[in-house]
């Protein structure tokens, strides 16, 4: 599969996942989010950059559900629940929200 971004075809897997995490950027990040349904918020970027930068400086680390509410707190001064990541990323924050980074797919199973 691919989508086409800024008249560039970028390929993904058959699931919507990039098979190239280099070709990520903003663009596609919204070509992706429209594909899930999604209009970004400034609290869906914070997610999306922070699981980017997870993967990409610390070890391709793909942290579960219960760590990135944690570090969303620290980031929003609040913490947020369970329920307020969902209402961000309905299908699973941590497994939309990797998709939308344009990372590879979490093969875990749930992850609170």
């Amino acid at each position: 599969m691919a989508i086409e971004v800024n008249g560039q075809t970028i390929a993904t897997t058959d699931s919507g996942y990039l098979e190239n995490h280099a070709d990520w950027n903003e663009d596609v990040a919204r070509r992706l989010a429209e594909i899930e349904g999604i209009e970004l918020t400034d609290k869906h970027w914070d997610v999306v950059k922070y699981l980017r930068d997870e993967y990409i400086n610390n070890g391709q680390n793909q942290p579960m559900e219960r760590v990135v509410l944690k570090d969303m707190a620290k980031l929003w001064g609040s913490k947020p629940t369970s329920k307020d990541l969902y209402q961000l990323f309905p299908l699973a924050p941590t497994k939309q929200g990797t998709k939308i980074a344009g990372l590879p797919a979490v093969n875990r199973k749930g992850g609170y």
